[in-house]
């Protein structure tokens, strides 16, 4: 009966049972006899499916979900082939069946997301026994086991360095643009990449309490916690459908007519309330689309247009996500700015650290000559070493160059203090064992993101910033987009936990991040946007709704249209009720028959659909 019932309620089949429906009515207003009535088809296509939810419903539901539009729209049917009035009957459980479509439409959610992530978990490792390595599955892998983890691979484990130093790509639990540098004693994250250097690390969560593990476990509870919307109807049908019964029952105890009861039963039918919302909903979820912006449910629409808190990601969402170099600072009037780069891009052309290839495309998009360098050395997390020109030139952090036994004077010390102040990487230079000059690097801040954030707060909305960089680089960029509100080093369950305390706070909160560790984030909030054009795929699989273009400035518009949207919906329920209540007046009277209260509801429904329309080419800029 459940394969029966999917198939009578496709679209086909609806399609099937409107084309009935109007065949039936060409021939009642012409008045042409017919042997059978081709109503009973839609009766049949689009009430069977109806019918069996309200039966199913009320045997299976407990308390007042026993009650629902299914079991109205089933009463009004039956007592309309009751009296002879099929086409009343067939109406009403067509306009049923085609609100369920496009409603079942605007909820249709992806889970491709915890498909991917799950992909992302690395299967196997390499076990140091005795000097010896053994590549296990990571199954086997227990806490206190010694790893070794060779350059390119994903680190299998939530671990300790033990061995080495290296730098390690954790954009998929921080969202850092930049590796991080490890050297022993640090910890390194399950499914994290390690960029360089060999390392040695002790296992210290393994399995199901890996924090990439962790990860997937918070997507699946979150998605797993998004309630399934409840029809406006059904939530209205716990009332509508007594009131109707009653209605028509005294209807009919005063007129001692049963077509005005039935009539009465006809009208009550919440034809354009079910049409309502998801009417309103695809044609606004069209409007967005038009300006790049995929939204995947009506649910996700109406929750945006109740937002009152956004919390921004940094990294890819109100930063580009990449490297540029902010400042070039010669230590001395004996090299000017161009050749200190020549020199740095020139040690740097060998290097894949993406520092290094920053440098080296800022150099070669300047049209500058880059020299040969010799003796290319890398001291993973550090630094490098090459010889340009015969000269000895060290690139790295303070610690690289002080182990090299070059000078690092207070006034370098300053310059360090006030790029990391501005949320800047900084590489120093030294040729021939003097330090020669800084070179400083930043994360590129979007140029609307000001405008953005200055747009959302004109309109009573709070923004915050939740985000895996340090403290340093957070407050600078918070400062220069106008938020107020920062949360810095946070991994991705100090994310989700940050916007569970403000949703307990009575806040409707959206997320807006871009990368797998926000996925959580994204799917706890009220509402989650994800950069699409540049963000993972996971993040955008996770996200209620994704900016194709990532272009940040759609924001305060996908606001506005959002309450747009609940505006129209509250409207046309609103219009929906008055149009009830004028024919059930009517019905009383005896001024419409089931026939004719049938087609109220069809002008009742093309009403509400030519107001959700209107969305379609509304200007929200």
């Amino acid at each position: 009966m459940k394969k029966l019932n999917h198939i009578l309620s496709g679209v086909p089949l609806t399609i099937i049972s409107g084309i009935f429906l109007v065949v039936s009515l060409v021939f009642m207003l012409n008045k042409i006899d017919i042997l059978f009535d081709p109503a009973w088809f839609s009766v049949l296509i689009s009430g069977i499916p109806l019918l069996s939810l309200a039966i199913w419903r009320v045997i299976y539901n407990e308390g007042m979900s026993k009650i629902s539009s299914a079991l109205l729209i089933s009463i009004a049917m039956i007592a309309a082939i009751a009296i002879g009035d099929v086409f009343a009957a067939g109406e009403v459980a067509f306009i049923m069946a085609l609100g369920g479509i496009l409603e079942d439409k605007t909820a249709e959610r992806s889970k491709k997301g915890i498909k991917k992530l799950i992909g992302l978990t690395p299967q196997q490792g390499r076990v140091l026994n005795e000097g010896n390595e053994k590549m296990v599955n990571v199954e086997e892998i227990r806490v206190g086991d010694r790893l070794r983890v060779l350059p390119g691979e994903a680190i299998p484990v939530d671990g300790k360095i033990v061995v080495g130093a290296t730098s390690v790509d954790q954009a998929i639990m921080t969202g850092e643009s930049l590796p991080v540098d490890k050297e022993v004693g640090d910890n390194v994250y399950c499914g994290t990449i390690n960029q360089f250097g060999a390392i040695d690390i002790e296992a210290t969560n393994v399995g199901e309490d890996s924090s990439l593990q962790k990860l997937i476990r918070m997507v699946k509870d979150a998605e797993n916690k998004q309630a399934k919307i409840q029809r406006v109807a059904d939530r209205w049908a716990i009332w509508l459908v007594p009131a109707a019964l009653l209605l028509a029952i005294i209807t009919y105890l005063v007129t001692e007519d049963i077509v005005r009861g039935v009539t009465i039963l006809v009208v009550f039918c919440p034809c354009a309330l079910v049409l309502a919302t998801p009417t309103a909903i695809m044609a606004a979820i069209g409007q967005a689309t038009k300006h790049g912006i995929i939204i995947k449910s009506g649910e996700a629409l109406e929750k945006m247009g109740k937002v009152d808190t956004i919390a921004f990601d940094k990294t890819g969402t109100l930063t580009h996500g990449s490297l540029e170099i902010s400042d070039i600072i010669p230590l001395s009037d004996d090299i000017s700015d161009d050749e200190l780069l020549i020199l740095v891009a020139s040690a740097e052309l060998r290097s894949e650290h993406p520092v290094g290839r920053a440098i080296v495309k800022h150099a070669k998009e300047k049209k500058l000559k880059l020299k040969d360098s010799l003796g290319f050395q890398m001291s993973a997390g550090k630094g490098i070493f090459a010889k340009v020109e015969n000269k000895d030139l060290h690139c790295g952090n303070v610690s690289y160059l002080k182990e090299n036994s070059i000078e690092i004077s207070n006034k370098i010390s300053n310059i360090l203090d006030n790029l990391q102040k501005q949320g800047k990487a900084s590489i120093l230079a030294a040729v021939d064992g003097i330090c020669v000059g800084v070179i400083g690097l930043s994360d590129v801040l979007r140029n609307t993101a000001n405008r953005m954030v200055a747009d959302l707060n004109s309109m009573g909305t709070q923004t915050i910033l939740l985000t895996g960089d340090n403290h340093w680089t957070a407050n600078y960029f918070a400062e220069q987009v106008g938020i107020t509100s920062v949360q810095a080093g946070l991994l991705p369950e100090d994310k989700v936990n940050n916007i569970i305390k403000l949703l307990k706070d009575g806040k409707s909160v959206c997320m807006i991040g871009d990368g797998v560790n926000d996925a959580p984030a994204l799917k706890a909030a009220s509402v989650g946007v994800a950069m699409g054009a540049m963000g993972s795929d996971i993040a955008v699989e996770a996200a209620d709704i994704a900016l194709m273009s990532d272009d940040i400035s759609k924001i305060p518009y996908l606001k506005r249209l959002s309450n747009a949207t609940v505006r129209t919906i509250k409207f046309s329920i609103f219009l929906s009720l008055v149009i009830n209540f004028l024919a059930i007046i009517m019905s009383f009277f005896g001024w419409l028959t089931p026939t004719t209260g049938a087609l109220v509801h069809n002008a009742g429904s093309i009403f509400v659909v030519m107001i959700a329309a209107m969305l379609y080419d509304r200007k929200f800029d």
